[in-house]
């Protein structure tokens, strides 16, 4: 006879699996920007644009679905303000707030906490679900980047389009495709379906 776990409710997300306690939150609001630092440092210049292609889109996006909204945006102003501190853990190792860039850091703060919150509706149990909730971060994240590149270089919006959204829709598409597998799978691995 075989003893199967009982199903998390739909309200929860991969990090409140861990044991409840204030420490646990603040370990996992520093360790979310940490690894979004970290992520920021893979990063890959494109030639014609000020943005490079870089690991911290998809860090920003999977700190937010596994901690939720609230930890989600916690985690990313924390390493934005850190960040606009000196801190040099934006891509390419640089800090601040007036580089053209910066837009899609306010992106991934404000797309971290929908994705959180879709998570905890089970946006990211299912291959499917969660696609379409890396695409909906995605999308937010260049509706606040585009236009702050534009602003920020004097480019037209289509230049900044040009530049700032066309050239990484390749690597947002691998990005989501490794998100598609990684969320359900750690469901699935902790014996829980929502």
């Amino acid at each position: 006879m075989s003893v199967s776990a009982a199903p998390i409710r739909t309200g929860a997300v991969l990090a409140d699996l861990l044991p409840a306690s204030r420490t646990r939150d603040i370990a996992l609001v520093v360790g979310g920007a940490a690894l979004t630092g970290v992520a920021a440092q893979i990063a890959v210049p494109i030639i014609g644009s000020p943005v490079p292609v870089s690991g911290q889109t998809f860090a920003a996006l999977l700190v937010g679905t596994a901690l939720g909204a609230r930890r989600g945006f916690l985690s990313l102003a924390l390493y934005a303000m850190a960040g606009m501190a000196g801190v040099p853990w934006f891509a390419q190792a640089t800090s601040g707030y007036g580089m053209p860039s910066f837009g899609y850091i306010l992106g991934m703060l404000l797309a971290a906490t929908v994705v959180g919150a879709l998570a905890r509706r089970g946006a990211d149990r299912s291959v499917l679900r969660t696609a379409g909730t890396m695409a909906l971060g995605s999308l937010i994240i260049y509706a606040v980047g585009v236009p702050y590149l534009a602003l920020a270089t004097g480019m037209s919006l289509s230049q900044a389009i040009a530049a700032g959204l066309t050239p990484f829709l390749i690597g947002d598409l691998l990005k989501a495709a490794l998100a598609m597998g990684a969320l359900p799978t750690a469901w699935k691995l902790v014996g829980r379906k929502g």
